[in-house]
């Protein structure tokens, strides 16, 4: 069966994939009362490097504003830190606090089981190679 309307369309289809995958990580995060976005900047932190709020919006795939206020309200909630970056003190970076920390391995394990719930629903091999051929495609898109 030929796709018509929206569902013909790439960018469609991705964005719909996108929202249904999210859904069930949006659930999964909740019970740590974080969003998915929350969860990217945290995620991206996690590397135990400071990362400037340009790279961090590229990385959590946030406009930036947006990031802005969504870093913070974890500031706020003391899960984040900026600290001017001791080899450019023109630069500040964001980094995760000791209880930052924590909260990504709790979360982790949700982001885990959910990505586990992904391949018994789609199936693991499919999972995989969905991933493979979505990395292939931004690669050719760069």
């Amino acid at each position: 069966m030929t796709a018509v309307g929206l569902r013909s369309h790439l960018g469609y289809v991705l964005s719909e994939a996108e929202r249904a995958v999210n859904r069930g990580l949006s659930t999964a995060l909740q019970a740590e009362g974080m969003t998915v976005e929350q969860w990217r900047i945290l995620q991206a932190l996690s590397d135990g490097r400071g990362h400037s709020m340009g790279d961090l919006a590229e990385a959590a795939l946030m406009p930036h504003p947006t990031l802005t206020k969504a870093v913070d309200r974890l500031v706020d909630s003391a899960l984040v830190y900026r600290r001017q970056d001791p080899s450019d003190r023109r630069r500040v970076a964001v980094y995760l606090s000791d209880s930052g920390t924590r909260l990504v391995a709790r979360l982790e394990h949700a982001a885990t089981a959910h990505h586990r719930a992904v391949e018994a629903a789609f199936g693991a091999e499919r999972a995989e190679e969905l991933m493979r051929s979505l990395t292939s495609l931004i690669e050719a898109l760069r």
